[in-house]
């Protein structure tokens, strides 16, 4: 049925781009029925209505808390257009009909994450009525036309002047199904907030979540598999906000890897520079600038940095883009990008640059992370912060100089990030040679020995991280070879005692943090 619109009913909490609406409702003959807040902005607008309690003859109670939960409502939406004895039923109890429901929720999410409001105050923000009238109108599709959306009102109001008054049938079964994401995201929000109010520093024994797609990808990890990005309906931070300045559609690989580069970087502090290619670190540095920490970085190998993605910790300046101006990158991720840098990097028309909002930077996500493996979910806390570096353990008889210190901390920093098995052999200011993702630790070794050395970068007197324990004392055997003088590990393998006996054989100095940041 395609019947033009006569009736509508309008419930809504975001009134942005109500009034204008609703005038050309009026202006095109339909009749507009809306509760008590709603009510007072259309009559405010100059526009006609009729209350909610003039239709059910019943007035608004308990708060407001029950209002449009009626059968001359109700009854009114869920008529099946297309069965005589609904239409009856209708007519003999003074149902009249509701062709367009315009409603959308209470600010839930936002009562939630106010830190001053009590948990009774919370729960005055959970909409009972609107998610009922969405249901009812969205589940009458063939019949009903439901809006749950404002950027949503042109298009139907487009519709009615093409369809004589009505709204088509395909664009109500997109209504609907935008409606019923709107309520299960809505349901979802309160779902996540009961378990934290139930176990706060507890896994949830329910996950309920809700993605919205944010864009279309050309394709997803490879040409022949769709691909697509999503956002959690509602967040603001952990990436959500990052905004793409210029250059070529990010694909699903770049996205992995500027969110891998955003978080070495932002562990690594102010300035540093993170350089990744699939998903690992080929070079990451600390130095007093951005252009400085990409120099340093990116000397770590070469070949690798070519066709990487980059992520410095500060908005990216003219000594900056000069410093990368020489070698083809895929993204560069940053505070921000000032004029100069934008000047200079603008010449490359293909280079993606990625701003993500200073508050991302510099705060931990304390939200889970989450994995899906077929039609299984894993969920975990993420990995965020080194309270272990205030409490390491020297296991060696020799201590690290403060120089060595310096490294063990930028190397520990570094191995959280690369793929396990992960060696990172650094210096104070950043990475010398990097091992990742092998099967044996000392493969690892071996690997960030052959970087660095390849690199002509001098491994004497370096120290090296490793993201889990040594199983055997191999693997610190090639490195103390390489000239690596100090180790930071988790420990916790039955043979600690022979690696530890090993290192001080060699003369390392061992320092065990207890925990472990292997990254599978």
């Amino acid at each position: 049925m395609n019947a033009a619109i006569k009736r509508a009913l309008v419930s809504v909490t975001d009134k942005g781009g109500l009034d204008p609406f609703v005038r050309e409702l009026s202006r095109r003959g339909v009749e507009i029925v809306a509760s008590g807040g709603s009510a007072r902005a259309i009559t405010a607008a100059g526009v006609p209505v009729r209350e909610i309690g003039d239709v059910t003859g019943f007035p608004e109670i308990m708060d407001g808390r029950v209002k449009t939960l009626h059968p001359k409502i109700h009854g009114g939406i869920l008529a099946d257009r297309d069965k005589r004895t609904h239409l009856e039923q209708a007519e003999k109890h003074g149902i009249r009909l509701i062709d367009l429901v315009v409603v959308n929720l209470y600010r839930f999410a936002r009562a939630a994450a106010n830190a001053a409001l009590s948990e009774r105050e919370i729960v005055e923000e959970i909409d009972i009525g609107g998610p009922a009238l969405i249901r009812a109108a969205a589940k009458n599709y063939h019949s009903t036309a439901v809006v749950v959306d404002p950027s949503d009102y042109a298009s139907v109001l487009q519709a009615m002047d093409e369809n004589a008054g009505g709204v088509p049938l395909e664009m109500r079964r997109r209504l609907a199904a935008k409606a019923y994401f709107h309520t299960a995201a809505y349901d979802a929000g309160v779902s996540r907030w009961f378990e934290r109010l139930l176990a706060p520093d507890e896994l949830p024994e329910r996950r309920a979540v809700a993605y919205r797609k944010i864009r279309t990808l050309r394709y997803g990890e490879n040409p022949h598999l769709r691909g697509g990005l999503y956002v959690l309906d509602g967040a603001a931070g952990g990436l959500a906000g990052f905004e793409q300045i210029q250059g070529k559609e990010l694909s699903y690989n770049n996205i992995q890897d500027l969110h891998a580069a955003f978080l070495l970087a932002r562990d690594l502090g102010r300035s540093s520079c993170a350089i990744i290619k699939h998903m690992n670190p080929c070079g990451a540095a600390v130095s007093a600038t951005a252009a400085d920490s990409f120099r340093r970085a990116r000397i770590t190998d070469e070949t690798s940095a070519f066709g990487s993605v980059v992520a410095v910790n500060d908005v990216a300046d003219r000594a900056f883009a000069e410093a990368c101006a020489d070698i083809f990158l895929e993204v560069v991720v940053a505070r921000g990008f000032d004029e100069a840098a934008l000047e200079i990097l603008a010449k490359r028309k293909n280079l993606r640059l990625v701003s993500v909002p200073n508050g991302d930077w510099d705060e931990e996500d304390r939200s889970f992370a989450a994995r899906e493996i077929g039609n299984l979910l894993l969920l975990q806390d993420r990995d965020e912060g080194f309270p272990e570096l205030s409490s390491l353990t020297v296991a060696t008889s020799r201590r690290p100089t403060p120089d060595e210190e310096r490294a063990l901390g930028v190397a520990w920093r570094i191995a959280k990030h690369v793929k396990s098995n992960a060696i990172v052999i650094c210096n104070g200011a950043g990475t010398i040679g990097v091992g990742a993702g092998q099967m044996s630790r000392v493969d690892s070794c071996r690997i960030a020995v052959d970087k660095a050395r390849r690199a002509g970068l001098a491994i004497e007197g370096t120290a090296a991280g490793s993201d889990a324990f040594f199983p055997f004392p191999d693997g610190i055997e090639v490195l103390a070879e390489a000239g690596v003088k100090a180790v930071i590990q988790p420990g916790g393998s039955i043979r600690d005692a022979d690696v530890v006996a090993a290192a001080d054989r060699l003369g390392l100095a061992m320092v065990m943090t207890g925990r472990r940041h292997f990254r599978h």
